[in-house]
């Protein structure tokens, strides 16, 4: 179904046709303050101009064009200011909107404008034996949130895992693996205490002696081949057992979080397959230089990297090249998404214009979009190995400081909503924000019942359900029959769903979901401390209807929603 925005801008679209105009982008607004009208468009200022009209005339104009379509959503249209068009929707459509949610209720704001398409989308990404570290919530709560957008929108969504099980992290792991042998778990240990080992190993493996720097660092790169071509069989029994290990432990999170892989690629694969790549099309598109082969970016404004080094190995821009073929292969898409952390976009520059002339095809089905850092205010926390703050840190320090705050309640499940509220903190403070900027993680503005956060959009949900609940014990149920002239702006926000998933989706920005949604939760608790909700059917329609959409719009970010709080 379309949206009421997409509707009027149809309409507009047609009013200014009658005028020979064409517009590609028609902008609509929301008013403030709701007697400036539910919806508003400077289209008249945009185009009176050519026309040679002034603004004022202009949209009168338009005015009367869109009211003579007698469009029953519409009850009037105002000319304001220097030219702007204010819409006021009529009882009717709001009446026809509740009704529609209550009826959709899970369907509520999906549409079919990916229908047929083909996404694969790319997140996490964390390297075994290294720790998930927070820097991975910020790949998984963008990647989670954009892929269940896509698929909202209709679209066929596989999401892909990416993870480097080779390089020189993998060989630090494996040398600290070797020094503390002896403190080594069995398999039969917790997952936990072996994932422990795992990140000791890899900090042992990754300090480099104060003396014999330069055999520390020779030694590395022995190991790292023997890795890679898997010569020495007692290496091969660490490696495989790290590896195992990791990814067993990776999958525990990701149950925490709530997310799911379809495709797990691994460098190990993508590696020579790209190296391939690159010495197929040697020297035509990459050239040999001090042993190595380099991809020459000047020539495209950019700059030199080296895609496989003098000993022979692919470096993380060939593992790129390879691993865009082996998507295609494994999974013929029509949009590639990958999302990496800002460190890597100058690298990702490169890659992609490699791409454009080796796989020119696959290149304009990708889309990269880099992500900002995840940071604590310092001093707040540790990490056990270190400088690394790891994700199940976080999050259990999270959940630590909301069962504080749960102490006294009678709620009988307090781990579980506990882990719930602690994930949803976490991730409504990763989404509000836009995927580019870095994030200060604030333990308490993140985990408060009030404001802009996860606990509070959680909280209207519940307060919404038990609103609900407590009416329909005293025999009260939701019903359109006596509809209110005024619902304390309720209504205009819930009116304005459907818009807000088309602009996350379209402008891969989840924090345009996450704004909406404390848009609403507000809107519908300042509702809730001026009427008594329980006492009408139509109130209660209305808190029905927030409810739907408030969970709706929290499974779009990947929030779960608990009963009670």
């Amino acid at each position: 179904m379309v949206s009421i925005f997409e509707h009027l801008k149809n309409s507009i679209h047609k009013a200014l046709g009658e005028f020979g105009v064409t517009s590609e982008d028609i902008r609509l607004t929301y008013p403030e303050i709701s007697a400036h009208g539910d919806v508003s468009t400077n289209v008249a200022l945009l185009h009176a101009g050519a026309l040679g009209k002034k603004p004022q005339e202009l949209a009168e104009l338009l005015k009367e064009k869109i009211l003579g379509m007698n469009d029953p959503h519409i009850a009037r249209i105002e000319v304001a200011g220097p030219g702007f068009i204010n819409f006021y929707f009529s009882r009717a459509f709001y009446t026809e909107l509740i009704e529609r949610i209550a009826k959709e209720k899970d369907a509520y704001g999906k549409n079919e404008e990916l229908a047929g398409k083909k996404i694969m989308v790319e997140y996490t990404d964390p390297n075994p034996f290294k720790e998930f570290h927070i820097g991975h919530l910020m790949s998984n709560a963008i990647g989670e949130a954009l892929s269940r957008l896509l698929e909202f929108s209709g679209a066929e969504v596989k999401r892909a895992n990416y993870q480097g099980d080779v390089g020189l992290h993998v060989a630090k792991a494996l040398y600290g693996m070797a020094l503390l042998k002896d403190a080594m778990p069995s398999a039969e240990a917790p997952l936990s205490e072996r994932a422990a080992f795992l990140g000791k190993a890899y900090a042992a493996g990754a300090t480099v002696p104060e003396a014999g720097k330069e055999n520390y660092e020779k030694g590395l790169r022995e190991l790292n081949g023997k890795i890679y071509d898997k010569s020495d069989p007692a290496i091969n029994r660490f490696y495989d057992t790290g590896r195992k290990w990791s990814i067993e432990y990776f999958e525990t999170i990701y149950k925490i979080l709530g997310t799911h892989f379809d495709y797990y690629f691994f460098e190990s694969e993508s590696g020579p397959f790209g190296k391939k790549v690159v010495e197929e099309n040697i020297p035509s598109i990459f050239q040999e230089s001090d042993s190595a082969t380099i991809f020459r970016g000047e020539k495209y404004g950019l700059h030199t990297r080296v895609f496989v080094t003098s000993q022979g190995l692919p470096t993380y821009e060939a593992k790129e090249l390879g691993l865009a073929k082996l998507k295609y292969e494994k999974y013929p898409y029509d949009v590639s998404v990958v999302i990496t952390g800002n460190e890597v976009r100058d690298y990702f520059k490169v890659v992609y214009k490699a791409m454009e002339v080796v796989f020119p095809d696959l290149a304009k089905k990708t889309i990269h979009i880099p992500h900002g850092m995840l940071r604590l205010p310092s001093g707040k926390m540790s990490s056990r190995t270190g400088d690394v703050i790891t994700a199940e840190a976080l999050i259990d320090e999270a959940k630590k400081l909301i069962l504080e705050k749960m102490s006294g309640t009678d709620i009988t499940n307090k781990e579980e909503t506990a882990e719930d509220i602690a994930v949803g903190a976490i991730k409504y403070s990763i989404l509000k924000n836009a995927p580019g900027n870095d994030i200060i993680f604030d333990f308490v503005a993140s985990i408060s019942f009030e404001g802009s956060s996860g606990p509070y959009l959680q909280y209207s949900y519940v307060r919404a359900k038990s609103v609900l609940e407590k009416a329909k014990t005293q025999g009260i149920v939701p019903s359109l029959a006596g509809t209110l002239p005024d619902a304390g702006g309720v209504e205009r926000v819930l009116a304005q769903f459907e818009d807000a998933v088309l602009r996350a989706r379209e402008g891969n920005a989840p924090q345009y979901m996450a704004t909406y949604l404390t848009e609403l939760a507000r809107a519908f608790n300042s509702f809730y401390a001026h009427e008594h909700i329980a006492d009408s059917p139509y109130r209660l329609a209305l808190a029905e209807a927030v409810a739907v959409t408030l969970k709706n719009g929290l499974w779009l970010l990947g929030i779960r929603v608990p009963e009670r709080m």
